[in-house]
């Protein structure tokens, strides 16, 4: 639970062990593989924002990346998560309001949007559905729809690395500026989280992509270590 770690961190910092931190305390820089793994390998305590995040972040980054690439930027993203409410324990639903907040920190400060929001579903549905996540990201009208496609397919394959299950359930959707978006012209993408099924259940999606993706993190930071010591041999 994230009150639970604000309350450890100070001890982890005072023994030196290094912290990855998968609640939504947030106290250490936010980390999502594909948008900044090595950035942030010499801090002391990293967050691992949220499932949503780590679901939803990737893509936001693909669209911002590209948009940049142009000259642009993307003033607006909002990521809809839903996952099976039977996933979701009761430290999710006691950290609700900072899932919220993290998730949409995260949007804007490793995702690169101006402006960032989230919103979590706990879909009750039975039997369970898999995570499913709806991510909207207003850019340019003017922006190459096709650049910000590749983008995000290149992306997509870099999560599959970790996290198998994850796939995008079709074509990212481009629509032209209106009122309902603000004048701005939008790409929306539809994300699934399939759990391996090793030991949770495939439709805990969520829970997967927040291990795998901590995991993946720790591996670099051991790797780091160890070629940091083997060169001071």
């Amino acid at each position: 639970s994230a009150y639970v770690h604000r309350a450890a961190a100070p001890r982890y910092a005072a023994a030196g062990i290094t912290a990855i931190d998968l609640t939504p305390a947030a106290i250490g820089p936010g980390v999502v593989p594909p948008a900044n793994l090595r950035k942030h390998l010499d801090a002391p305590n990293v967050n691992m924002v949220t499932c949503g995040g780590q679901a939803t972040i990737p893509i936001v980054y693909a669209v911002c990346r590209a948009v940049a690439e142009q000259g642009g930027t993307v003033p607006y993203a909002e990521i809809v998560a839903s996952v099976a409410s039977v996933s979701a324990g009761p430290g999710t639903r006691a950290n609700i309001d900072e899932f919220t907040k993290t998730t949409a920190r995260g949007v804007e400060t490793i995702g690169g949007a101006n402006r960032g929001k989230a919103i979590i579903i706990l879909n009750p549905a039975d039997p369970p559905m898999i995570m499913r996540d709806t991510i909207f990201c207003a850019i340019p009208e003017d922006a190459d729809t096709d650049a910000i496609a590749a983008s995000i397919r290149d992306v997509v394959a870099e999560v599959q690395t970790y996290v198998p299950g994850y796939r995008m359930l079709n074509e990212p959707q481009f629509d032209a500026p209106s009122l309902n978006s603000g004048g701005y012209a939008m790409v929306t993408t539809f994300v699934e989280v399939e759990g391996a099924g090793d030991y949770l259940p495939p439709y805990a999606g969520n829970l997967d992509i927040m291990t795998a993706a901590a995991t993946k993190v720790g591996e670099e930071i051991a790797k780091q270590a160890a070629a940091i010591s083997g060169g001071a041999r």
